[in-house]
């Protein structure tokens, strides 16, 4: 094969993306044999290029943060909601208060991606790009390796866990049947890139995200660089299809006039493209052998950037199961019912914040307009911020009682912040929680 790979692993991950790149480096790191396999040449191009201040604190915790800092990734201080009539009320990080990271970055996905996956080859892992998965093979129920290709030859290999962070392609859940849509959050994205960026234009705060909100979706805008900006308008399907997608997205980008004052002098740098298929779930995340990680499992409207902090968060935790249970098989069933509740947890948070965000008509300021009284600012600023299992959250416990925003089988919430562990447990405390 011309690479020396071992005959077995005690780990395979499937993708080489954020949260397969970081359970990989948890996996490796702890000087167990891993295996990443991914299908596409890196560095590669996604979509998603606005992370959240929880990033920045999971890095940190990963040790990280100081040499990701030193990319030139532009610094993301807060967002900006705006409307068609260019009324707008900000979100600034510092809201969280005390003792979190109040920056983070918007980038490039390439080379973020490319940083993370260097990672956990310098961490251990054996990588092979591009390989592609064709199955995950199992015996008896239980996963045991994955048959693949490289080169053109097909090859199978042996593993004692497989981690699914296959993304949209979801390796396991397709194999199982396991994925269903989220209809009512069905939507469509078409976005382009914007060379030529002057942020002296900005009638924003410099490096923000903006979102704006129209009466049939959303716009966002999101410098990826100096000179580079992403622009992205999400709308139903059945607005996308009335016309030409060049057409229909310029139409939408237009009705913000925030972002189209932000975009003076810049010129188109792609073709406008289009992504699909958004929001699903699988009620099942996790089984013998194996644990699904990030968009392998639930995918959520990118409405608020939570994508890669719940992918890198989930892969870090579905690391650390692993190495329990290979530690101690004795403990596998129990290492599972706690991933698949930390996971379930996380992803109901924020399945709830876009359901509400969608049934006020897109517009974030009219939701919190009529929250109690008791929600405060920093409620908010924490949820848009990443924090999603705590309890000393009340917007995020608000959020929870609403009944008709369920999208999960009923299941054992799992709570305690995995980047403030130590911060969540004092606020829990506080709200008597």
């Amino acid at each position: 094969m011309g690479e020396k790979l071992r005959a077995s692993y005690d780990a395979i991950v499937i993708g080489g993306g954020p949260g397969g790149s970081t359970a990989a480096a948890t996996i490796a790191s702890q000087g167990r044999s891993v295996l990443l396999l991914e299908k596409t040449a890196f560095p590669r191009f996604h979509i998603g290029e606005s992370l959240l201040p929880y990033v920045a604190g999971l890095l940190d915790r990963m040790g990280l943060l100081e040499k990701f800092s030193e990319n030139g990734y532009v610094p993301k201080r807060g967002a900006e909601f705006t409307d068609t009539a260019g009324d707008f009320w900000q979100v600034d990080f510092t809201t969280q208060g005390p003792g979190r990271h109040h920056q983070t970055f918007q980038v490039e996905r390439a080379h973020f991606d490319n940083a993370l996956l260097e990672h956990a080859r310098e961490a251990g892992a054996d990588v092979l790009i591009p390989a592609t998965v064709d199955e995950v093979v199992f015996e008896d129920g239980r996963a045991v390796g994955v048959r693949y290709r490289y080169k053109g030859k097909p090859y199978e290999i042996r593993s004692t866990y497989v981690v699914d962070a296959s993304g949209r392609s979801g390796k396991i859940s397709h194999a199982f049947g396991l994925r269903r849509s989220v209809d009512q959050l069905r939507m469509v994205a078409a976005y382009r890139h914007y060379t030529g960026l002057d942020e002296d234009v900005n009638p924003g705060r410099l490096g923000d995200i903006q979102i704006g909100n129209h009466s049939e979706g959303w716009v966002w805008a999101i410098p990826i660089r100096d000179d580079t900006i992403s622009i992205g308008t999400v709308m139903r399907k059945e607005t996308f299809r009335q016309g030409d997608r060049e057409e229909i997205f310029e139409d939408h980008r237009n009705r913000i006039p925030r972002i189209v004052e932000r975009l003076k002098g810049t010129e188109a740098l792609t073709e406008v493209s289009v992504e699909t298929d958004y929001c699903y779930l699988s009620n099942q995340v996790t089984g013998p052998g194996w644990f699904m990680v990030g968009d392998a499992g639930c995918f959520v409207d990118p409405i608020f950037s939570s994508g890669v902090f719940l992918a890198m968060v989930t892969g870090r935790t579905a690391g650390r199961k692993v190495l329990e249970a290979i530690e101690n098989p004795s403990l596998e069933d129990a290492a599972r019912d706690a991933y698949e509740s930390f996971y379930k947890t996380g992803y109901d948070t924020y399945f709830r914040l876009i359901h509400a965000f969608y049934e006020f008509d897109f517009d974030l300021g009219k939701y919190h307009d009529q929250l109690p009284e008791t929600i405060e600012r920093r409620d908010m600023a924490l949820m848009l911020s990443g924090d999603f299992w705590s309890r000393g959250n009340a917007l995020a416990e608000h959020l929870r009682k609403e009944s008709r925003w369920e999208v999960f089988e009923p299941f054992e919430p799992s709570y305690g912040c995995p980047v403030y562990p130590e911060l969540e447990a004092a606020s829990r405390a506080e709200a008597g929680s």
